[in-house]
């Protein structure tokens, strides 16, 4: 980080960080495709590009939300049943029931339960969380969301993948790549498939 004009600014692997990616493969994905994609500029000091964090931040939400595939719509403190929370974050609803057992990282805990006749519990939250929880990246994937426009940041993350293990095979890449991010293994092997393309 380092103060310019009295704000703070950061590299693109300290965004990278901040973002929650565990390189920097997405964030220059979309510095490449900057004049689709409304990204910020950057400032050159000593031949090493900074962000201004604020605005940078500001952006990135912004350009999640446009693809996340979230409905934010509706009063933020409604309390929603599964069916309800799959349908906020447009996944489906058999990912909130895997998500009891297995959370992935950030899912909110329940504002309240409710046992049924049948001695399961139903899991209330409110699209607050719901939200909260989208809009903190990476998240799990979503299944049958229309596709993203720009680049896929699946992609980049295979590259990464790739790059950490080259002598992995494809379905053990994609498979982990599920089991770290979410989704199904068939969708990222699709994106690891990609990613040895384009390399």
């Amino acid at each position: 980080m380092k103060t310019i004009d009295g704000r703070p600014y950061a590299t693109r692997a300290e965004l990278s960080e901040r973002a929650g990616y565990k390189g920097d493969a997405t964030l220059r994905a979309l510095w490449a495709d900057r004049e689709n994609n409304g990204h910020p500029p950057a400032r050159r000091v000593d031949r090493v590009l900074y962000w201004d964090v604020e605005e940078w931040e500001r952006w990135f939400t912004a350009y999640q939300r446009q693809r996340n595939g979230v409905d934010y719509s509706g009063s933020p403190d409604e309390e929603l049943p599964p069916a309800d929370q799959a349908r906020v974050l447009g996944i489906d609803v058999s990912a909130i029931s895997h998500y009891r057992d297995n959370p992935p990282p950030g899912w909110p805990a329940p504002v309240r339960t409710e046992e049924l006749e049948s001695g399961r519990v139903r899991e209330y939250r409110t699209r607050r969380q719901l939200w909260e929880y989208a809009d903190a990246r990476p998240r799990a994937g979503a299944a049958g969301r229309p596709p993203a426009k720009g680049p896929d940041p699946r992609i980049a993350l295979a590259v990464e993948a790739l790059a950490a293990e080259p002598g992995r095979k494809a379905g053990e890449t994609a498979k982990a790549l599920a089991e770290q991010y979410g989704g199904h293994w068939t969708t990222w092997r699709a994106a690891v498939t990609e990613a040895r393309r384009q390399g």
